[in-house]
């Protein structure tokens, strides 16, 4: 859990509003929800009600009890969850020593994508996070098949400045 971030906040948009607060174990299936309602998930199988949940709640249990990892849950005013996140705090010795937010696994559900959501979502991010865990700089890698999520990055401000490399370990 990252200590200097003060959840539970308050995102609005279009005249809606939605809580953004930390994940607890209990939310776990909303989560694999969440990642499985994705086009690039549906390609790679990952279907919710096939995947193993021990895994998950593993992985989830992990990042609960680091401090530098914090998992965010978004959940409208009838309490479903929309969106997610995963925040890692990374400092470094690169740009004289500048601390990154790393952004990973942003999802929202696919009914509320336009909506507005993910636009305060990473506003939040930029703004209130970057400055509560002392991030000079906000970064996220993105799958090269999203030109959608790529183009809505770059609205945001966000610029491809750089190109990842990932190595499958079997």
């Amino acid at each position: 859990m990252i200590t200097a971030l003060i959840l539970p906040d308050v995102l609005r948009t279009n005249h809606r509003t939605f809580t953004l607060r930390r994940v607890a174990e209990s939310d776990l299936g909303a989560l694999i929800s969440l990642l499985a309602d994705d086009p690039i998930s549906a390609v790679r199988g990952d279907r919710a009600e096939e995947l193993d949940t021990a895994a998950y709640r593993s992985a989830l249990k992990e990042l609960m009890s680091d401090s530098s990892n914090e998992v965010l849950l978004v959940v409208n005013d009838a309490g479903e969850p929309v969106a997610t996140m995963q925040l890692t705090r990374i400092p470094g010795l690169s740009r004289r020593g500048a601390t990154r937010l790393l952004v990973e696994a942003v999802r929202v559900r696919s009914i509320e994508r336009s909506s507005g959501i993910g636009s305060a979502v990473m506003r939040w991010v930029t703004t209130t996070a970057a400055a509560a865990t002392g991030a000079s700089l906000v970064q996220l890698t993105s799958d090269q098949e999203r030109e959608d999520a790529h183009r809505f990055y770059e609205r945001l401000g966000f610029v491809g400045s750089h190109r990842g490399f990932k190595f499958q370990v079997d």
